[in-house]
Formats: C-alpha cells, structure tokens, sequence
C-alpha cells in the first residue's frame, strides 16, 4: 500500500504537508460612508465653536403706507447664534516586535496593518456618532469628556406622533433627543416633512437612514398605494429589458428630488418601551459640515518594552448652519411596512 496523503497528516505534530493559505485578507467592511462624504468640512481653532443663521420673514400681503409718511418701525433682525462641542476619539495598537518581524498571512508588516484597519474604525466611527441622536457636552479635563451633539439633536424635527421630545439649543447646548414610542413611516410624513424644509427655503436633496428603513420605502414604492411609474414603463426601451427590484429616487410633488440613501454605519436606538427605532433625515447637504479640530493622526507612542504602539485620535465636530434646512423624522420602526398615511 503506498504512502497516502493522509499519513502524512496525521503525523505529531501538525503533520507534514504545508499548509496552503491565500496570501491576502477579504476585507467587507470597506464600505462608503454616505454622510461624511455628502457634505463639507471645515475647521474649528476651540473644542467650542460657533456660527450664526439668519432667514427672510416670512412675505406680507399687507404693510402698505401713504405717500409722505415718515419711517416709524425697524424692521431689523438679528438671527441666531449656535454652537457645539469637539469631542475626541481614538484608537491606539501595540504589535510585539516579533508579530511584526514574522511572515503573517496576508500582510506584509503587521503594525501597518493594524493601524490602517484602526484608522477605517475610527472614520466609521465619527460618522455613527454624527448621525446619533445625544446632545453636546463640553470636555472638563477630568472625568467628563466632550461630546458632540448628533444630527439628530440639531435639525428641526417633524413631529411623527411618536412622542419624541428634546433636541434644540438653549445656552450653549444641544438637548439629546429623548425617545418616544416607535412608529411606521409614511409616504405623508416624508411628502410634509420634505416640504416645511422647502417651504423655509432649502432645497432637500437626500433621504437617508438605516438599510431595514430605506429598504421598506423602496417595497412600498411597488405597491398599489405608491403614486410612481410602472415597471412597464420603466423598461419600454431597446434591448433587453431590466427587472426592476428598487426604487432609489423620491420625486415630491413640488420639484424635490430626495435619492434614498441607505447608511450601513447609522446606529438604531431603543425607543421608550426599549424597542428598536431609527431616524430618518432629510437633508440639504449645503448646510451641513464635519468640522476638525486637529483631523485623523496617527502617532507613535513611547517605547516601553518589546513592543511598538501607536495611537490614532481626531478632534472633531458638527455644523449644522441652518436647522431648518433639513427635518428628521424620529422613532421610526424598521421593521414596519411603508404606508400612504
């Protein structure tokens, strides 16, 4: 009987057949993030920053006055001034110095190659933490760290029924968002909310929340409810035609265009009775910025031993400069179909 593969195998210890690993690492979590690349950056010189809004009156259809008469009112405005804290967050590595001198799967030094793993980490984490729903906090260098106020916090609500109540600015803080009890989004509530944003001035151009959300608008979009074109429609042209399984475009009744945006790194919350919910924004990307401090760094920190660290932070915050560009739809349940009204 010839000597088999399997002997081989099975001798102490670990066998005799090398081992046949793929030399690289399928990463899937390389994914975008929607909302730091929809809208602007700028930068901040203090861990508390500020910026001014103004808007029109709202058009008069009456205020007229005689000929001759002499100016006795003052129309002055003065719009309002808004802030938010910086916060800072990090991530830092410690590779040995043997991990890094051996010949490891996939890449070639393994310290860079934590530190650029950590660095997406810490990206994605800003954006989860813009897109949330708590307040601002300022740092005091002790014990209570800066905390910026999350999206959710700073744009003007539209009142779903849910309950949900905070949010706001008064005397330098953003109020968190305390939840009220979950309910199904309609195709009504995103029709009024993307119209009081209009209506004020802006012009909304996206609609983003968590996948499960999103994906429930698009199912609706095929329904008998829906007011949207047919699939006949949609693939009446040459060539073969292509089933259609999504909608990705919201078209208004007053020239909004809102595309669908589903963000994999937008985080659910628990809602009063601690079931899961989200927010739903519609946004004018104009009037929104990512604002740093001292932007994403990387640093080697002091040697102590056999090992290499290096400590990866970003000082950063949000603008939103006008809350009444955009409106939020809050406590939202994900797992409810889409209605009319």
């Amino acid at each position: 009987m010839p000597l088999t593969s399997a002997q081989l195998k099975a001798v102490d210890f670990g066998g005799l057949i090398n081992e046949d690993v793929m030399q690289a690492i399928w990463d899937i979590s390389r994914i975008p993030l929607p909302y730091t690349d929809m809208v602007g950056s700028d930068s901040i010189k203090n861990s508390f920053y500020e910026w001014t809004t103004d808007q029109l009156a709202d058009p008069a259809v009456d205020g007229w006055i005689v000929d001759g008469a002499d100016s006795d009112k003052d129309d002055s405005a003065t719009g309002l001034r808004l802030g938010n804290q910086a916060g800072i967050l990090d991530k830092e590595v410690q590779v040995s110095e043997r991990a890094s001198a051996s010949d490891t799967v996939g890449r070639g030094n393994e310290l860079a190659y934590q530190v650029m793993m950590r660095q997406r980490e810490l990206r994605r984490n800003v954006e989860a933490n813009a897109l949330n729903i708590n307040g601002s906090q300022a740092d005091d260098c002790v014990a209570t760290p800066g905390i910026v106020a999350g999206l959710g916090a700073m744009v003007t609500q539209f009142d779903t029924g849910s309950g949900a109540a905070g949010g706001g600015y008064t005397a330098g803080v953003w109020a968190p968002i305390v939840p009220g009890a979950r309910v199904a989004l309609t195709e009504t509530m995103i029709r009024d909310a993307a119209q009081a944003a209009w209506e004020d001035g802006a012009d909304p151009s996206k609609i983003m929340s968590v996948p499960s959300v999103i994906r429930q608008l698009s199912e609706y979009m095929f329904t008998s409810s829906a007011r949207i074109a047919t699939l006949a429609a949609e693939t009446n042209q040459k060539g073969p035609a292509t089933a259609m399984g999504s909608v990705n475009v919201f078209l208004t009744d007053f020239g909004v265009t809102l595309d669908m945006i589903p963000n994999r790194i937008q985080r659910t919350y628990e809602d009063t009775n601690t079931a899961t919910a989200a927010a739903v924004y519609i946004l004018d990307p104009v009037y929104a910025r990512l604002s740093y401090l001292k932007g994403y760094r990387t640093t080697p920190l002091a040697k102590t031993g056999l090992s290499d660290k290096r400590h990866m932070a970003v000082d950063w915050g949000q603008k939103v400069l006008q809350p009444d560009a955009h409106r939020v739809l809050l406590d939202i349940d994900p797992t409810a179909p889409v209605t009319q009204s």
